[in-house]
């Protein structure tokens, strides 16, 4: 059985290099300005950011355009750009991912499939939000989950980018009421000077870590701390079969911050 420990600051920069490549440029509405974060979030340096932006099909003018009145349209960014610096992680040959979004002036959502290249086409992606009617657009030859698209080298660094990547992924185009992750922060140690009322055993080690098991599986569990209200613990848990990078995933919540009782 081999284990990893990993400090703290490795898992905030991976997650640190994917937000900063997945940025929606200037037509595509963002919320940016809306989740600052801490100095940890800020790049180090311009090469830090890698490549940016994919260009995306020529624009026509049946594409369904940005917008913040509820419509559905395609991304032009490439969520696999934000692979190309994650070492020992990549996309399968032959397999593009592809974006939805969708806007709202009080939030907005994202949606991100794997599919064939053959299938990416502008005009298939687009027959997908011309059927949806009410629902999210769900384009046909999809694999039935976004991480089916990835391999890797199978090192212990790889799930654990897997892990961080999917997350990320998941929030990619959500902000405003519809955002989730975003406001959760990695943490190696229980916040300080909170009352934290806990719903299972405090743990003893909150450090991210990486366990290959004696079956061959691979564990990886970090944990973060939600700093919305309402305020809480979550320990996170994804479990991996040898070589394939489907996790089954379990966000748990460990310990919520006690509501003060009103005095009578």
């Amino acid at each position: 059985m081999s284990f990893q420990r990993y400090p703290l600051s490795t898992v905030q920069k991976v997650s640190q290099f994917i937000r900063e490549t997945l940025v929606l440029p200037a037509v595509e509405p963002s919320a940016l300005s809306t989740t600052a974060d801490p100095e940890w979030l800020q790049p180090d340096s311009l090469d830090a950011l890698g490549d940016l932006f994919r260009v995306g099909d020529p624009a026509e003018e049946t594409i369904p355009a940005p917008n913040d009145e509820g419509r559905w349209y395609i991304s032009t960014i490439d969520p696999a750009d934000a692979l190309f610096k994650l070492p020992g992680l990549w996309t399968k040959a032959g397999i593009r991912l592809v974006t939805y979004l969708q806007r709202q002036p009080e939030g907005g959502l994202g949606l991100t499939w794997a599919l064939p290249e053959l299938l990416s086409t502008t005009e298939h992606l687009e027959a997908a939000i011309a059927t949806a009617g009410t629902n999210p657009p769900h384009p046909v030859g999809a694999l039935p989950n976004v991480v089916e698209a990835l391999e890797g080298d199978g090192s212990l660094s790889s799930f654990l980018s897997a892990s961080i990547f999917l997350r990320e992924l998941r929030e990619f185009g959500r902000f405003g009421n519809q955002a989730r992750w975003t406001y959760h922060r990695f943490v190696d140690a229980v916040p300080p000077k909170a009352n934290w009322q806990w719903r299972t055993k405090p743990p003893q080690d909150l450090a991210p870590k990486v366990v290959t098991l004696p079956d061959g599986q691979i564990v990886v569990e970090f944990f973060s701390c939600r700093v919305v209200k309402p305020i809480a613990l979550f320990r996170h848990v994804d479990r991996y079969s040898p070589n394939n990078y489907q996790a089954q995933n379990a966000d748990q919540v460990i310990a919520v911050i006690a509501t003060p009782s009103r005095s009578a």
